[in-house]
């Protein structure tokens, strides 16, 4: 592993593209840290910057056959996460934004009568309870755990003795299942 510290980010590059594990993760440890920080000083979110270093660094290996021999590394990871933060930032907006609008059909348009208004929210939250039961049992238990109870993912990992990136990975799916599903205004406005 120590002739790998001493290798350059080129030649790194060079030996992912080829598979190799080990380059992967050196580059992994060379940059892990520093992105981390940049990615934080922008977002102020933990766990919203583990989840971006996540996916660049999975998308780094699941891409490594199409990266350019010449390009500078740090450059290229630095680059992807200002994307990502980009996307980010977009995403909240248009979650405000909906939010927003949301509230203003309910309060200003057309003055739903608070009747009406807990008819559709109980329907609503017994529809998304209908699809959280259909997850698969372990996936169901840390998305409760998670959402329902407030665990953190370390506190997930530990209550079910699984690893934390498991329960990353069941976090993950189980959103993307209840949004296709339910569609991301339904998971906005309920969880």
């Amino acid at each position: 592993m120590s002739a790998y510290q001493e290798h350059t980010d080129q030649t790194l590059v060079t030996l992912l593209k080829q598979s190799d594990q080990i380059a992967y993760t050196e580059i992994y440890n060379r940059y892990i840290k520093l992105l981390y920080t940049f990615a934080l000083k922008r977002l102020s979110n933990e766990q919203e910057v583990e989840d971006l270093l996540h996916e660049i660094f999975m998308s780094l290996w699941n891409k490594r056959a199409e990266l350019n021999d010449k390009q500078a590394l740090a450059p290229y990871l630095y680059n992807a996460i200002r994307y990502q933060i980009i996307n980010i930032y977009s995403k909240r907006k248009l979650s405000a934004r909906y939010l927003d609008s949301f509230n203003q059909f309910l309060l200003n348009e057309y003055h739903v009568d608070e009747t009406d208004h807990l008819t559709r929210h109980k329907e609503l939250s017994t529809l998304i309870e209908k699809e959280i039961e259909a997850l698969p049992q372990k996936m169901r238990e840390v998305f409760n755990l998670s959402r329902k109870s407030g665990y953190s993912r370390k506190q997930i990992a530990e209550e079910l003795d699984i690893s934390e990136e498991t329960v990353k990975s069941h976090m993950h799916h189980a959103l993307k299942i209840l949004k296709r599903k339910l569609g991301t205004f339904a998971l906005l406005f309920c969880l």
